[in-house]
């Protein structure tokens, strides 16, 4: 199957494409693609259920990793342990793609709870018609769905 035969959700402007869930997988695993708009940013975060990597297949992303800070390229490998507080930026102007491997997968499905359902592929014209900026509300309702629900703790800003 392509990425355009698979679910993706729209969560604050990034695409979320589910390539592999834990279904797919027998329980071993996610695999997602994410396509983050420039500039975008996930705020620094802990898991305590799963493990998460990324692997840069365009752009560049910078990761604050505990006290670390990483930039990291197409071709780059960055894992976070559970319990390891790691919040990311897309820092170009373009978008950045990533691959998101989590182990045991589940928490993926926070995107599709959370997201809004679109259809791939779609012209430049029907992406912008889509980004539009999150409400107070809407950043209440995904606070309030990652720690409550996915167990998700957010971190002081790194």
């Amino acid at each position: 199957m392509t990425v355009n035969s698979k679910p993706t959700y729209l969560v604050f402007g990034d695409f979320y494409t589910f390539l592999a869930t834990g279904e797919d997988t027998n329980g071993k695993y996610s695999l997602t693609e994410m396509v983050m708009q420039p500039q975008s940013t996930t705020p620094a975060h802990i898991h305590d259920r799963f493990e998460e990597a990324h692997y840069i297949l365009e752009g560049e992303v910078e990761y604050q990793l505990d006290d670390k800070t990483i930039v990291a390229t197409p071709g780059t490998f960055v894992q976070f342990p559970i319990g390891q507080a790691h919040g990311f930026k897309n820092v170009t102007s373009q978008p950045a793609k990533v691959l998101a491997f989590l182990t045991p997968p589940g928490g993926e499905q926070f995107f599709a709870e959370f997201g809004q359902k679109v259809n791939l592929p779609m012209s430049e014209e029907e992406k912008q018609k889509l980004l539009v900026p999150p409400t107070p509300a809407d950043f209440e309702k995904f606070v309030e769905l990652a720690v409550t629900k996915y167990r998700v703790q957010l971190a002081p800003q790194l």
